[in-house]
C-alpha cells in the first residue's frame, strides 16, 4: 500500500510505503534519465568503443566559456533579488573552511592507504579540496529538474572554493617555504587567483548582481535557452575524454582508485550534513555537498605544474578527471540529492 506522511496526510506512490525511500527512488530516476548525464555516458561508450567521435578543442574551449560565463551570471541574477544575508555569509565560511580542510583527509588517505610519497600526495590532496566547475554547473541542473535549485549564492562559494585547497596541498607537499623560487612562487599564485575559470565566474557574476532580473532578461535568449542543449554536447566531450585517459592510464593503483571513490562520498556527506546543520535549504545543501565531493582538473592541475612540477600528472589527472568525476555525474550527484532531502526531513509527495 502507498505510505502516508503522518505530518501532512502525504502519500508515496512508489510502492513501498515510505516518504524517504520514495524519495530517493525519485532522486535516482531523474539522476539516469537526465540528458545531461546520459550525453556523459554516451561519450564514455563511444571512447570504450574506441569510436572516432571527437569535439574539436575550439569548440569545447568556446562551449567552457559559456557555461561559466552563463552559470556566473545566473547566479548573479539571483543574489541581486535576494541580497546578502547571514545564509549567504554563512555558506561561504563553510565552503572556505570545507576547502581549505579536505586536503588533510585526502593527504592522510594517500599517505597511508596508498603509500604515496609526500610529494605527490599533498599534489593529488589539493585536487580533493578544490571543486569542479563541470560537476557543480551538471548538479544545478539536475537539482533543478528535481524542484530543489540550490540559491544562486552557491556560484561565489563554489569560486571561494577553489583556491584554499591549493594553498594547503603546496603547505603539505612541500612545507611553508621551500622548494621554489620568488618568482614561480608569483607565477602560481597569478595563476591560483586569476586563472579563468575564477576570473570568468566571478567576473560574471558581479555583472550578473549589478545588471539584476532586467539586465539579464536582454541576454537571457542566449545564456538561458541554449544552456542544456551546450551542457549536453560539453559533457559528451568530457565523457570522451575521461575514457580514453582511462584507457591509457597506467600510474593508478588499486588503492588510488579506490581512494579516489572513497573520498567524494566521505567529503560529500561531511559537507551536505554540515549545510543542511546550520540551516541550509535542500538545493544549497547539496549543491555544497558536491562541491565538496567533487575534484578538480582545471584549475588545480594548471597550479600544480608551476608550484610542483616535479609530481606525477598522471596520478593527480586520472584520479580526478577519469575516476572522480565520472562517479560524480552518474552516481554520486544523485545520492547527495537524496540524503540532503532526507536530512532536511522532505520528501518526493504527492498530495
Amino acid at each position: 500500500m502507498n505510505g502516508v506522511d503522518r505530518r501532512n496526510g502525504a502519500t508515496c506512490r512508489c510502492g513501498n510505503g515510505t516518504i524517504p525511500d520514495c524519495a530517493m527512488e525519485t532522486t535516482a530516476l531523474q539522476t539516469f534519465t537526465s540528458p545531461v548525464v546520459l550525453f556523459f555516458v554516451l561519450g564514455l561508450l563511444a571512447a570504450f568503443a574506441r569510436s572516432d567521435l571527437a569535439i574539436p578543442e575550439a569548440i569545447a574551449k568556446g562551449m567552457s566559456l559559456y557555461l561559466m560565463a552563463a552559470i556566473g551570471m545566473k547566479g548573479g541574477v539571483a543574489v541581486s533579488k535576494s541580497g546578502i544575508d547571514g545564509t549567504v555569509l554563512t555558506a561561504l565560511g563553510l565552503g572556505i573552511a570545507a576547502s581549505f580542510l579536505m586536503p588533510f583527509l585526502a593527504y592522510a588517505l594517500l599517505k597511508g592507504f596508498a603509500k604515496l610519497d609526500r610529494l605527490n600526495a599533498g599534489a593529488v590532496a589539493a585536487h580533493y579540496g578544490s571543486v569542479s566547475v563541470v560537476t557543480f554547473v551538471t548538479a544545478v541542473e539536475i537539482l533543478e529538474i528535481q524542484g530543489k535549485p540550490p540559491g544562486g549564492y552557491m556560484v561565489a562559494v563554489m569560486a571561494a572554493m577553489e583556491t584554499p585547497a591549493i594553498l594547503t596541498g603546496l603547505l603539505l607537499a612541500r612545507g611553508m617555504g621551500s622548494g621554489s623560487s620568488s618568482q614561480s612562487t608569483g607565477e602560481m599564485l597569478h595563476e591560483v587567483f586569476f586563472n579563468s575559470s575564477v576570473v570568468l565566474l566571478l567576473g560574471a557574476f558581479a555583472i550578473g548582481i549589478i545588471s539584476g532580473a532586467q539586465g539579464f532578461a536582454e541576454v537571457s535568449p542566449f545564456f538561458q535557452a541554449g544552456f542544456k542543449g551546450v551542457l549536453c554536447i560539453f559533457l559528451l566531450d568530457m565523457g570522451l575524454i575521461a575514457a580514453r585517459r582511462i584507457m591509457d592510464a597506467r600510474a593508478v593503483t588499486w588503492r588510488m582508485a579506490t581512494i579516489a571513490i572513497a573520498l567524494p562520498l566521505i567529503n560529500g556527506v561531511i559537507g551536505t550534513s554540515a549545510a543542511v546543520a546550520l540551516g541550509l535549504d535542500v538545493g544549497s545543501a547539496a549543491a555544497l555537498g558536491v562541491l565538496c565531493a567533487s575534484a578538480s582538473y582545471i584549475a588545480v592541475p594548471a597550479a600544480m605544474r608551476l608550484a610542483l612540477p616535479e609530481a606525477d600528472p598522471g596520478i593527480y589527472l586520472t584520479m580526478s578527471l577519469s575516476i572522480t568525476f565520472p562517479f560524480n555525474i552518474l552516481i554520486n550527484i544523485g545520492l547527495i540529492s537524496a540524503l540532503a532531502t532526507a536530512l532536511s526531513g522532505q520528501g518526493a509527495v504527492t498530495p
